[in-house]
């Protein structure tokens, strides 16, 4: 009886140092990237075009491709669903090749993405700019990714881990991107810190005739939260650099994730309801500055979804939300905005686009 217990003992001594080794290996593994961190302008291979100038008709695509594992029969364990990994290799190049087609077929002068992997377990560690660069195959002159995930190894679901997971924002320009860089975001302390990713934005100057440029906002906020408010103060701090750029006279675009209902009651807008999820709240209209807009991409004639709550395989009466769009700046001229219909064939979101003219 004793040696039973002592054998008892042992097997669950080893349990607990083994858990406690590991909670302590993720937090002493977790990092932050610096603020203000300079960007590299890369090559996409195309050909440049002239300075952007006023009174022209532009167009900026924005499109989160799920780290190429969301076909439309994907469930996601944080959301609620069963999977934790892209099914295969096969599959994140089939999703992110039929991504590519999609957004590509808009013809946006510009193209900013989320969530693309450049090293990952749940991505079976293809490097998802490459190939996404390949897919391209010269159509941008520019390329700038910047980093906001690089997680330590996730034992969970303890029947497939999630892994560790490197993944980042890529923004790809027809015109001459000067300079960027990478702000970093405000996110939740504690244990959230280690759901909510190294949140940023990225910041490039395109330049633009008569000395003025285009500063481009690509952006991805909170999803992962206590209550969704963190994101209100990423916002804040957005809206803030917006600003200070307008007031210099530049014309100022962003795009990309809020994780925000865009259109105030999505649920309502597309006919479907689903529980008080944190990521998709509104936007308080209080902390809107003046001569800023939000822009939710939006055809009343089609409504259609930016992006599905992947709790389970996409079905009609599925949580549906617009939570993709754009700020604007007061002389930027919003001409068109909408949402391109995949039917959420290659990510969990539909690409989303904005036709404008610099005023």
């Amino acid at each position: 009886m004793k040696k039973a217990l002592k054998i008892a003992f042992c097997v669950l001594l080893a349990l607990v140092l083994a858990v406690g080794g590991y909670v302590a290996y993720v937090f002493l593994d977790y990092y932050r990237l610096e603020d203000s961190l300079p960007l590299e302008v890369a090559s996409a291979g195309g050909a440049a075009e002239g300075d952007l100038t006023a009174g022209e008709t532009y167009r900026i695509a924005s499109y989160n491709v799920g780290f190429g594992a969301y076909s439309d029969d994907y469930s996601f364990f944080m959301d609620g669903g069963a999977e934790s990994r892209a099914r295969s290799a096969e599959g994140v190049c089939e999703n992110l090749g039929g991504a590519v087609e999609a957004v590509t077929a808009l013809e946006p002068d510009f193209l900013l993405m989320q969530e693309i992997d450049v090293d990952g377990t749940r991505s079976h560690h293809i490097d998802e700019l490459a190939y996404i660069e390949e897919q391209l195959n010269g159509r941008y002159v520019n390329c700038v990714f910047a980093q906001n995930y690089d997680s330590p190894y996730l034992f969970w679901p303890l029947t497939e881990p999630h892994g560790a997971n490197q993944a980042g924002l890529a923004v790809f320009s027809s015109r001459p991107i000067d300079s960027a860089f990478r702000r970093s975001l405000p996110i939740e302390g504690g244990f959230m810190k280690l759901l909510d990713l190294d949140r940023c934005y990225s910041v490039q100057h395109i330049p633009a005739a008569g000395g003025k440029e285009l500063v481009l906002y690509d952006l991805h906020l909170s999803a992962y939260t206590s209550d969704g408010t963190i994101a209100n103060d990423q916002l804040e701090m957005l809206f803030a650099d917006m600003l200070a750029e307008y007031e210099k006279g530049n014309w100022c675009l962003a795009g990309g994730d809020f994780n925000k209902d865009l259109l105030g009651d999505g649920g309502k807008t597309f006919g479907v309801t689903g529980p008080d999820y944190t990521w998709a709240q509104p936007i308080p209209a209080e902390i809107i500055p003046v001569g800023l807009s939000i822009v939710a991409p939006f055809d009343g004639e089609n409504p259609v979804p930016s992006c599905r709550n992947a709790d389970r395989p996409y079905g009609d009466d599925d949580f549906c939300v617009t939570v993709d769009g754009f700020i604007v700046s007061a002389n930027v001229e919003v001409l068109e905005a909408k949402v391109a219909d995949t039917g959420f064939r290659w990510s969990d979101h539909n690409p989303v686009y904005l036709d404008f003219a610099l005023r």
